[in-house]
């Protein structure tokens, strides 16, 4: 994602004329789309992005159960006196 945000203020530096941007090559300011590019195909490839949802589900799922337990405790406790 810091890629495609780079591209896009490269992107847009080039076309406005703005800094030093203005006389690098598009080679140089499409780059970072292109990086991006790869970048998924690798993450998508070894199993990164598969990897990282599971972690979120699993740390999602923690917090439910524990969440769940808390109050069922504190339900016990009211009960009990």
């Amino acid at each position: 994602m810091y890629l495609l945000g780079l591209g896009l203020v490269l992107l847009l530096m080039k076309y406005a004329a703005v800094g030093p941007v203005a006389d690098w090559s598009w080679w140089w300011v499409l780059s970072p789309f292109v990086m991006a590019v790869l970048w998924w195909f690798w993450a998508d490839s070894f199993g990164y992005t598969k990897r990282k949802a599971m972690e979120r589900e699993n740390s999602r799922i923690k917090k439910r159960r524990a969440r769940t337990k808390n109050a069922l405790d504190a339900n016990y406790q009211q009960r009990k006196r």
